[in-house]
């Protein structure tokens, strides 16, 4: 395993501080049931750059301390690090965008839901709504905008000579 390096440190802060202006600044629903968080596409970057993950978790926990749902510091935090550590094991970029989709469904769904009901009778239903449209926000995301990123990343002249030869076969 190499070491972080001054430049993986510097990416990271980069990344959280375009997450959480991204998340925090945009005038589209950010926090709740229905939800489409741009920075999302972002959740891709591991897929090149397992450097990111941090930036991308450290800008999650900023965005999240301005929810309306006081567990999504640790919920949506939580769901934006296991999305990461599985982005970076995927092995073809039709897949990278999945597991932040997954994650922020099944993760932050049950958060909202639970919010919504706490552990009733309502809390099935009020699940399966949340983590649909939550889904649906993370997929817009991810596999739209991420789907982008993904394509026009190695594009960029000074950005592929930072992605490993390794992470670019499996384009």
């Amino acid at each position: 395993m190499r070491k972080f390096t001054t430049r993986d440190l510097t990416l990271a802060a980069i990344i959280a501080a375009v997450y959480a202006v991204l998340t925090v600044a945009l005038p589209i629903p950010q926090f709740g049931p229905v939800q489409c968080r741009l920075a999302e596409a972002m959740t891709i970057l591991p897929f090149f750059f397992p450097g990111a993950t941090p930036g991308l978790v450290v800008g999650c926990f900023i965005a999240n301390l301005f929810s309306p749902y006081p567990l999504d510091v640790l919920c949506g935090t939580l769901a934006t690090l296991l999305a990461c550590l599985l982005t970076q094991r995927m092995p073809n970029r039709w897949l990278a965008p999945l597991p932040p989709v997954l994650c922020n469904a099944v993760i932050v769904g049950a958060e909202v839901a639970w919010f919504e009901t706490g552990f009733t009778a309502a809390f099935p239903a009020a699940y399966a709504l949340n983590a649909f449209t939550v889904g649906l926000g993370e997929l817009a995301a991810c596999y739209v905008l991420g789907s982008l990123l993904i394509s026009v990343l190695p594009r960029i002249t000074p950005l592929r000579a930072l992605i490993p030869e390794k992470r670019l076969a499996r384009l």
